[in-house]
């Protein structure tokens, strides 16, 4: 079930809140309509998806307590925590990448080892993360151990941040599961910002999905002109932004609108001037989970030979691609954001007297040519898809498809930059201080909300293309 689909909007998000807060003076209640709410949500698509996720919230559960138990014996704790990444990674790694797996070793060994073709569990990445950080954390002691099964299970299924984050820890929303207080602040800024990321999604992401598609599956065997194959790119590049960031938005209003407040996971990440930078702006949950419980643990910066360090950075970023998805294309996106970084640590790029814009640019042709492999089904068309951006795969460079695709979509592509910039974010500061008039803040600003939500629902309506790029992440 998708945020943006009827089914959600009008049916499913409606009930639960009006249960929710019918009961919202006795929290058990609140929270248990919460957790069977989520546990529904999840089941939605796939029934048999809920026994994975039962599975790892029991399993989750049973090792905290016992880390919590032995914490002292360390030689059990680390019997424990084996068993515990065993059983996080082993759910990731049979569902997302045995296949990937078998079809390499049938591809080196001339093989047939027969395929598991099974359905990935939907936001199995991101909830196997969270579950895993929670024991850690436990172990840690940043974080107490939950003695509630039912309190695990609500963090780990919360339907708000299940299928695409942001990924929270479980020590950010502790106090929160059972402390939390619903305001009527909390609740308008919530929907306001759950119809601000319902419009980047419907209005914007959907509306890019439907020329990148085009471009990228037509010509996905190469030949593919180069200005429809840089304006293929850039729509793809657009899509990714306002889909993902669009979904956080809507996860973090559905929070607030329940009195939970997450971490931002999005922050402007096309005004980096590095692609450091960009990655302090781009899923910034993400980002910290590998930094703190990969990066860190491994020796992080700390260690005094810079060649581990080259290899702790190696080792994020491996992961990173992995964890993205079981396919080579991955993999060579991870290590094309390594180099890159390799590159900016030992040539001090971000402190060097670069002009900002040349700054901006390169890291804008990484971060356009990163999604372009990032879309591609595999190498092979990756590789022709780039050449055919540079002319090499064709000789045509202009077809009347651009124009068409200029004329029909160009009001989103400017929307598309001037969004990707912090203009809303200057706005909302400027309402939070109060240095706009009342006529703006109580006529105009609800009147857009509700035109951006109405639109929205319009596309929907009449069935235009809402596909979602993380789902399955």
């Amino acid at each position: 079930m998708l945020f943006s689909s009827i089914t959600f909007l009008f049916y499913f998000f409606p009930a639960v809140l009006i249960l929710y807060y019918l009961f919202r003076r006795s929290y058990p209640i609140k929270n248990g309509i919460l957790l069977m709410a989520s546990l529904a949500f999840y089941a939605w698509g796939e029934p048999w998806f809920i026994l994975i996720m039962l599975v790892s919230i029991l399993g989750n559960y049973i090792f905290a307590l016992l880390v919590d138990k032995y914490r002292e014996k360390k030689q059990k704790v680390k019997i424990i925590l084996f068993f515990t990444v065993l059983l996080n990674i082993g759910l990731l790694f049979v569902f997302k990448y045995a296949d990937f797996m078998i079809r390499n070793i049938n591809a080196a060994t001339n093989a047939d080892i027969p395929l598991l073709n099974l359905e990935l569990p939907i936001g199995i990445s991101f909830f196997t993360f969270q579950a895993l950080s929670y024991v850690i954390d436990v172990y840690r002691k940043e974080g107490r151990v939950q003695k509630n099964p039912f309190y695990v299970a609500l963090y780990i299924s919360f339907f708000p941040q299940l299928i695409a984050g942001p990924i929270v820890k479980y020590s950010t929303i502790d106090e929160q599961i059972c402390h939390r207080e619903e305001t009527w602040d909390k609740f308008s800024v919530g929907v306001c910002r759950f119809i601000a990321g319902f419009g980047k999604k419907v209005l914007l992401a959907n509306n890019f999905a439907i020329v990148a598609d085009h471009v990228f599956d037509t010509y996905q065997a190469g030949g593919c002109p180069v200005t429809l194959a840089w304006l293929g790119s850039f729509a793809y590049t657009f899509q990714i932004l306002f889909d993902f960031s669009g979904y956080s938005d809507m996860a973090i209003g559905l929070g607030l609108m329940f009195g939970f407040k997450f971490e931002e996971n999005f922050n402007y990440p096309y005004i980096s001037q590095s692609i450091g930078e960009f990655w302090r702006r781009w899923h910034i949950s993400l980002g910290s989970w590998f930094r703190e419980y990969v990066y860190f643990p491994l020796g992080g910066s700390r260690v005094k030979n810079m060649d581990k360090v080259i290899r702790n950075m190696l080792v994020v970023w491996l992961c990173t691609g992995i964890w993205h998805g079981a396919e080579w294309t991955f993999l060579i996106w991870g290590l094309l954001n390594f180099v890159c970084l390799v590159f900016e640590r030992f040539t001090n790029f971000e402190e060097s007297r670069i002009p900002g814009f040349i700054k901006w640019f390169y890291t804008m042709f990484i971060v356009n040519l990163g999604w372009t492999i990032f879309r591609s089904p595999d190498l092979i068309s990756a590789g022709k898809f780039i050449k055919s951006m540079f002319g090499v795969e064709t000789s045509v460079f202009w077809t009347n498809t651009v124009w068409m695709f200029l004329k029909e979509y160009g009001v989103f592509f400017i929307a598309g930059i001037i969004f990707s910039i912090p203009i809303g974010k200057r706005f909302n500061k400027l309402i939070v201080e109060k240095k706009v008039s009342t006529f703006v803040i109580d006529i105009i600003y609800p009147f857009l909300m509700m035109g951006i939500f109405l639109i929205g629902v319009t596309y929907l309506v009449k069935g235009s293309y809402n596909p979602f790029i993380y789902f399955n992440f």
